[in-house]
């Protein structure tokens, strides 16, 4: 139970990062993509330091987010992901056989952890697509919340992560596709361990350009290379070397040829040290061409 409580925020933030922009890398100049959202997690169970899937006390996270994609000039794009309201809570712990409180709930509220970064295009054609980007996560949540210390709506760490990105356009049976994909290393302070990360997506444009119907999948791996002490005053687990293969798809509809909506649901298919819950997300976007 102790690593999902340090662990649910790490995931939910490397996640909700993976936003699409759709087929193209760079925005062009004044143009950009822009999306609110609300992310919703209850967990009863966690992937264990060894792999295995351990039940817990049942956790809640929920935040309402803002992520940007501006286009600064035809090359370079400033993008920022600010969780201007976050949440995780306990509910009262109940005996099935007594009906009394075990341990009573408990709630943190506070900002998460923001991002910020620049993307630039290194090589763009009709054909393919490629660039780098480099984010800096900022340790602006709480990562040191509630009564024991578990309630996190950040990791306190400032981290800065570097990663190359491809893409291409093609078609299948005259329908619109894409695929991108990226490899990063993520460089984290505070004795926490950097991180190898990857990941692949596919889009599709469906009945008449009205809807974007995307899978992704991202894999981190733990360089161990940190020397986080794995407890806290409060004896709470921190979530160092946190790996995991995540799956997830997203829709997206647009209204208008630039407003529309989004559903994504999320989760890990193996991992170590991160909640075994599906996470789901749903939000409005605009997209400024």
């Amino acid at each position: 139970m102790d690593y999902l409580k340090k662990s649910t925020c790490i995931l939910v933030i490397s996640l909700l990062c993976s936003t699409a922009v759709f087929s193209q890398w760079t925005q062009q100049k004044g143009k950009g993509y822009y999306k609110l959202s609300a992310w919703y997690l209850e967990t009863d169970q966690h992937y264990t330091d060894t792999g295995e899937i351990d039940p817990n006390v049942t956790r809640g996270n929920f935040n309402l987010n803002f992520y940007g994609d501006y286009g600064l000039t035809d090359a370079w794009d400033i993008i920022t992901y600010i969780p201007f309201f976050a949440r995780t809570y306990q509910n009262d712990v109940i005996s099935g056989t007594t009906g009394e409180v075990i341990e009573e709930g408990e709630a943190v509220n506070s900002i998460g952890d923001i991002d910020i970064g620049i993307e630039y295009s290194i090589f763009n054609t009709d054909n393919i697509s490629v660039s780098g980007t480099l984010i800096f996560g900022l340790p602006t949540g709480e990562s040191d919340g509630g009564s024991d210390g578990s309630y996190q709506t950040g990791d306190g760490e400032f981290n800065q992560f570097l990663k190359l990105g491809a893409g291409i356009p093609f078609n299948l049976s005259s329908i619109p596709f894409y695929s991108k994909a990226y490899l990063g290393y993520n460089n984290r302070t505070e004795d926490f361990s950097d991180e190898l990360r990857t990941g692949f997506e596919i889009g599709a444009n469906l009945f008449n350009n009205n809807v974007w119907l995307i899978g992704r999948s991202d894999i981190v791996k733990s360089l161990k290379n940190g020397n986080k002490n794995a407890q806290n005053s409060q004896g709470n687990i921190f979530a160092n070397n946190v790996e995991y293969i995540s799956l997830g798809g997203e829709l997206n509809y647009y209204f208008t040829k630039s407003f529309g909506a989004s559903f994504a649901f999320t989760g890990a298919v193996s991992g170590r040290i991160i909640a075994a819950n599906p996470t789901i997300t749903a939000g409005v976007f605009l997209d400024v061409k």
